[in-house]
């Protein structure tokens, strides 16, 4: 079994903004020292409570400091930026954490944020699509690119001068790019067929309903099977729903989430620890009991 967690994060609105930063990278560093396989951080420009503003930048921080973890963008809300300065930044950041980085990708669903970055009214699931084509061109691709689109232009066309490297974007380390992820949030979503069909994997939502959950799987496999492709359960990721009693109990009385978190890290890695056990014990019946 492997372990893997996401966090918004979520704080009080009138905690000190570094004290949470700080709480909630110890949570990442914790996940990376219990072996955990992978953690994803969200990102929200206009939102006290949940106050990420970048998950690449939060994720950069974390770069030295883990060692086998993969971190993911969760998410990266495309229609928000450029797509040529979101794949500069995901394939410095897939460097920086020498191929451990998922690139997790959204069309984003925190309203201020559309109103702020003035698409409240535009279709974002369009500019979803065009961004991270985009970037998927630029990867594969090279100067001047000359990508035309509805809501982007992108080329190096009058600036290029290859002789002395200016008008280059840089590619991931990971080819042709690292793991794409979608959220999957509606019952029955078009969006994890088409992501399948595309070789992304999709997230079932932690907050969603187990009916809505279970509903995701064939529609995970209806991808696969347009292109040929083995639909495999251990690429279907589901947000943690159940959690176990006794953990509840402990949680319910601490303050922040952030505490809640490393309670919930902790429990987890306690039962990861008894299911490896009792795994050997039966393997090996001599071995004596704890």
């Amino acid at each position: 079994m492997k372990l893997g967690f996401f966090t918004m994060p979520i704080h009080p609105l009138g905690k000190d903004w570094q004290q949470s930063l700080k709480e909630d990278r110890e949570a990442f560093l914790l996940a990376d020292e219990l072996g955990f396989s992978e953690a994803y951080v969200g990102e929200h420009v206009t939102d006290r409570a949940e106050n990420i503003t970048s998950c690449v930048a939060f994720i950069a921080w974390l770069a030295a400091a883990t060692k086998q973890i993969k971190l993911g963008t969760g998410t990266v809300n495309m229609p928000n930026s450029h797509p040529a300065a979101i794949a500069a930044s995901i394939a410095m950041l897939d460097h920086m954490l020498d191929g451990r980085l998922i690139f997790g990708i959204s069309p984003g669903g925190l309203l201020s944020d559309a109103e702020l970055f003035g698409n409240l009214e535009a279709d974002r699931n369009a500019m979803f699509l065009e961004a991270i084509n985009q970037v998927l061109a630029i990867w594969d691709g090279k100067p001047p690119y000359n990508l035309a689109g509805k809501y982007w232009n992108i080329s190096i066309e009058k600036t290029l001068i290859e002789d002395i490297g200016q008008g280059f974007i840089a590619k991931p380390l990971q080819r042709p790019h690292p793991p794409i992820v979608v959220t999957a949030v509606a019952p029955f979503s078009k969006g994890v067929t088409e992501a399948a069909a595309r070789g992304w994997e999709p997230i079932s939502a932690n907050f969603l309903m187990p009916a809505w959950v279970k509903s995701h799987w064939p529609k995970y496999v209806e991808g696969c099977e347009r292109v040929g492709r083995r639909a495999d359960p251990a690429n279907w990721p589901r947000g943690q729903k159940r959690i176990r009693r006794q953990g509840r109990r402990y949680r319910q009385g601490l303050r922040h989430r952030s505490e809640r978190t490393l309670c919930l890290l902790l429990s987890l890695a306690l039962h990861q620890a008894e299911a490896k056990w009792s795994h050997r014990a039966v393997q090996d019946p001599a071995r004596p009991a704890r």
